[in-house]
């Protein structure tokens, strides 16, 4: 890998990661083509996509640090002081978000750990996976949309969708899935506005992609290393800058506008994907 293959991952990682078209599907199909996924290691590969998500990270942080520190400051008043209704609706919209956030990451971290070592294999970075995983979530995205009511605000989030939701989340660990993508779809199957699904998406990202990411960080061996540790800082920089961009873009692009653009993207990928492997030019 050189300086240019760092820059072009990185752009892929952070475009991806916040648009419900799968991040590692695209990051695993370059490594594919660019020969840079090895077989008798596929969990350096897995290592080098956990660290430049780091990158995607640090942009969702800095976009959303106003409501970082909305959510503390209600957690810390909440707790402190005494509320004349001790239940889930006496807390602050601000506090029962924060709340909602830990309790969707629950099922990712209790999925990711008990199924880390066939996340990490090879089965979960063949290319059938990617194309199923990428048909099926697009048409699963296309009935949502259809049945919404989005009716449903940021603080509306309950106990019982952040759960639902953060198990969406979890199935984003079969490549292919994307993780904005099954978490904005269960969202929407909720009931919530396309704008609400994205922005509670992105926000439940920051508490699971920083354990991933620190979890491969402090365990890179010298197999992620042949890839070159410049080269990773370069993508993880690269990523979060695309990253910040992305995000803007996709909120602004929801207020008026479906996700339908990304569900026929998400057909089109898989069936171009799929035509490819049976020519024989794409192997699985």
């Amino acid at each position: 890998m050189n300086s240019l293959v760092a820059v072009l991952l990185g752009l892929i990682q952070g475009i991806t990661e916040f648009l419900p078209i799968s991040s590692t599907a695209h990051l695993t199909l370059a490594g594919k083509v660019l020969g840079l996924i090895s077989v008798e290691h596929p969990e350096a590969w897995t290592q080098f996509i956990a660290v430049i998500q780091l990158g995607t990270l640090a942009a969702v942080v800095v976009f959303f640090w106003g409501d970082i520190l909305r959510m503390t400051r209600a957690v810390l008043r909440d707790l402190r002081g005494p509320r004349s209704d001790p239940g889930w609706s006496g807390l602050a919209p601000e506090t029962r978000l924060a709340f909602s956030i830990a309790i969707g990451t629950l099922p990712v971290g209790l999925i990711g750990y008990t199924l880390k070592h066939l996340i990490e294999g090879v089965l979960t970075k063949t290319t059938g996976v990617i194309i199923a995983s990428l048909i099926v979530l697009a048409l699963i995205l296309w009935i949502a949309e259809k049945v919404s009511t989005r009716r449903k605000g940021l603080d509306q989030v309950s106990v019982w969708s952040a759960l639902l939701i953060g198990f969406a989340q979890a199935l984003a660990l079969i490549p292919g899935s994307s993780r904005s993508g099954t978490t904005m779809t269960a969202a929407l199957f909720l009931g919530y506005t396309r704008e609400a699904a994205a922005r509670f998406s992105f926000l439940l990202s920051i508490p699971a992609v920083a354990a991933s990411g620190l979890f491969e960080l402090l365990r890179i061996d010298e197999t992620v290393f042949q890839l070159g540790i410049g080269n990773l800082i370069i993508a993880t920089i690269v990523s979060a800058l695309a990253g910040y961009a992305a995000i803007a873009w996709l909120l602004r692009y929801l207020v008026r506008h479906t996700m339908m653009v990304f569900v026929w993207y998400r057909v089109g990928l898989g069936l171009l994907l799929l035509g490819l492997v049976l020519g024989g030019f794409l192997g699985n």
